[in-house]
């Protein structure tokens, strides 16, 4: 048994600008405004591209920075990772971690007495780990009709009226908050916790866990940069920032509603 579960744990490890001539035209005056903005735009409203974000200029310094290390680190990676597995071989690998990760959906949910979300957790947990072979195969989806549900310590604060505070991009990991950093923070204490449990159950020797661990922990993080669509500066605005920030903000306020 020890054998095989280290067996499987093993096992898991673009827009083309065309130009267009045209004749020149002669250039109308530009004429002056007849009311100027400070009439349109009143400092004391919120509007909705705006949010409470006393960091900006940090926070752009950071999204930059994580679309150099995207695009030049991460993306190659998981580029090679797309090459060497094959289709079905990558999906096993996302059932895998998801199924995983169900463990801190399941606490969320109760902590946010969901319970019908946390009954389907549940059965997702021992249909996907018995049936679909230790959660390589999304059978209680795919069968059953049970979808994820999605529940993280970010919004079991903000269930408990914790307000999101100052808006926050992280190296690497992209948009947050500071509520949700923090519950970012302990869903990954919960998760490295389950995984120390289930790799020390293998009975190997502490440099072979350490390998091991090391080894799942980056393929988790190929896996998820994997599963994500999106890419730096894809919708070619020069506002993509403030835009990325605001679709975050709400994303995460309907979450947190639902």
């Amino acid at each position: 048994m020890k054998r095989s579960l280290s067996l499987m744990l093993l096992a898991v490890f673009c827009m083309v600008a065309v130009g267009c001539a045209a004749a020149p035209v002669q250039k109308e005056p530009i004429l002056p405004a007849k009311r100027p903005v400070s009439e349109h735009v009143r400092p004391d409203v919120t509007y909705t591209i705006d949010a409470f974000d006393p960091w900006e200029p940090m926070n752009r310094r950071i999204y930059n920075f994580n679309a150099v290390f995207d695009e030049y680190v991460f993306l190659p990676v998981v580029r090679a990772y797309e090459f060497v597995l094959p289709d079905f071989a990558q999906t096993g690998v996302s059932n895998f971690f998801r199924n995983l990760t169900e463990v801190t959906n399941l606490m969320n949910s109760l902590l946010q007495f969901k319970i019908v979300k946390a009954v389907n957790t549940v059965g997702r947990i021992a249909i996907n780990t018995t049936v679909g072979l230790g959660g390589l195969i999304d059978v209680a989806a795919v069968v059953d009709g049970i979808e994820r549900e999605n529940e993280d310590f970010g919004q079991t604060l903000g269930f408990y009226g914790l307000g999101p505070g100052p808006y926050l991009v992280l190296p690497v990991l992209g948009p947050s908050t500071v509520r949700d950093t923090s519950g970012l923070v302990v869903d990954t204490i919960v998760y490295s916790l389950m995984m120390q449990e289930l790799i020390g159950r293998l009975g190997m020797n502490d440099t072979e866990e350490s390998l091991l661990n090391y080894g799942l922990t980056g393929l988790y993080a190929i896996d998820k940069r994997h599963t994500e669509s999106f890419r730096y500066f894809m919708t070619g605005s020069p506002f993509e920032y403030d835009l990325i920030r605001k679709l975050y903000l709400l994303q995460r306020e309907f979450l947190i509603d639902n």
